[in-house]
């Protein structure tokens, strides 16, 4: 099978005979199987290349399709095989993305920062969480990301300075251990920590305990009274858990006179789910 696409027109054929089309059209999908092929999965396969393309499959998306309402029982059951569901007189498709500890931490900060403020990325990775921080931040704000290795540090400014925000942080080559070294106490409303490995690259490279604990002991050093240190937490077979275990002893034994800590479990993922956790400083 193969298709083929043309602006906004998919076909496919089966060897070199058209068996199928499929356009979409400002959110709006039609699909349409000749007869002699249909109840034999194309339908599926050219609705799932569409949406896949279009972005529709994608679970950290939101997405919204129309089409339709068809006719025939075999349309509508394809159509709900990939959860349209009957809408007035049209078939409607919308999802949101699936809850996942950065998302939702992304959320907690979203709700709790205000723009114009100091904001580190402690961990910066390939740079989600600095864009992240640089647009909560906005142009009067200021974000500065670090991470120990060349890469991450790289690409963090790449992205920043393809999405036009260069002018509102950058990322610096250093450990995160020595976090105190590069801004002064009582001057960051934010930390933010995305503990693990550098994605995309080998996973024998990750944080560990030796240096997390005294990134977090200079992190709240750095905030300001009402400031908000963020930390997602893992574990796994390949990095095993005494870093998360660590920190979340280290979070436990803070003095409820001067933090407020939050650990949020999700009750019934597994135990090696990443784990989002927040101190706020009194």
């Amino acid at each position: 099978m193969q298709i083929r696409r043309e602006k906004d027109t998919y076909t496919l054929y089966k060897e070199r005979t058209v068996i199928g089309t499929a356009r979409l059209a400002e959110g709006a999908v039609w699909v349409e199987i000749d007869p002699a092929w249909q109840r034999r999965g194309y339908g599926s396969y050219l609705l799932k290349e569409l949406l896949r393309e279009n972005g529709g499959l994608d679970p950290k998306a939101e997405t919204r399709f129309t089409a339709p309402l068809p006719a025939d029982e075999a349309a509508r059951a394809l159509a709900a095989k990939f959860d349209f569901q009957p809408a007035g007189d049209r078939l409607l498709r919308r999802r949101v993305p699936d809850l996942s500890a950065v998302g939702f931490c992304h959320e907690f900060l979203a709700a709790h920062l205000a723009p114009g403020g100091f904001y580190i990325d402690a961990t910066c990775g390939n740079g989600h969480d600095t864009e992240f921080l640089c647009r909560l931040a906005g142009p009067s704000g200021l974000v500065l990301g670090l991470d120990i290795q060349p890469r991450a540090v790289e690409a963090t400014n790449a992205r920043l300075q393809a999405a036009g925000l260069g002018h509102v942080g950058r990322a610096v080559l250093h450990d995160h251990a020595r976090l105190g070294e590069l801004a002064a106490p009582g001057s960051a409303d934010c930390v933010l920590f995305n503990f693990g490995w550098l994605p995309g690259a080998a996973h024998d490279v990750h944080s560990t305990a030796a240096g997390s604990l005294p990134a977090l002991q200079a992190a709240l050093e750095l905030l300001k009274p009402r400031g908000v240190l963020a930390a997602v937490l893992y574990s796994g077979q390949v990095i095993g858990d005494s870093e998360k275990q660590a920190a979340l002893a280290f979070f436990r034994s803070l003095p409820l006179t001067k933090y407020t800590v939050l650990v949020c479990e999700f009750a019934n993922w597994a135990d090696t789910a990443p784990l989002p956790c927040f101190i706020l400083k009194k």
